[in-house]
């Protein structure tokens, strides 16, 4: 887990916001080092969505920060992914920031 520079609850909020925010769009746009982290997270709330039982719903409604994606990854993300055993995003590097020159990376779901 990288710490990216922030309080442990900051981050886990951040994640939680970006995870939610790449779900609902399909794809985001951040550094390098947040896009593998969202990647982990996004790919194991993909895998709890597969698996439509209580005690997954759960743990999704728990993580994700909005109601209507949350039922949008149960109705229709997850069936997309159902043959699939993982690998469900991708990190494509876009180049460096302008401002501060941060390596960037586009992060969408396949």
């Amino acid at each position: 887990m990288r710490k990216l520079g922030r309080t442990s609850d900051h981050r886990k909020a951040m994640l939680r916001a970006m995870v939610t925010f790449l779900l609902e769009n399909g794809k985001i746009e951040t550094t390098v080092t947040r896009a593998k982290e969202v990647k982990s997270e996004a790919e194991k709330m993909i895998t709890l969505g597969k698996n439509t039982d209580l005690h997954s719903k759960r743990q999704v409604f728990a993580y994700i920060t909005k109601e209507e994606v949350s039922k949008k990854l149960f109705d229709e993300i997850a069936p997309k992914y159902a043959d699939r055993k993982g690998g469900y995003t991708r990190i494509v590097k876009v180049g460096p920031r302008r401002g501060d020159a941060a390596e960037m990376a586009i992060i969408e779901l396949v």
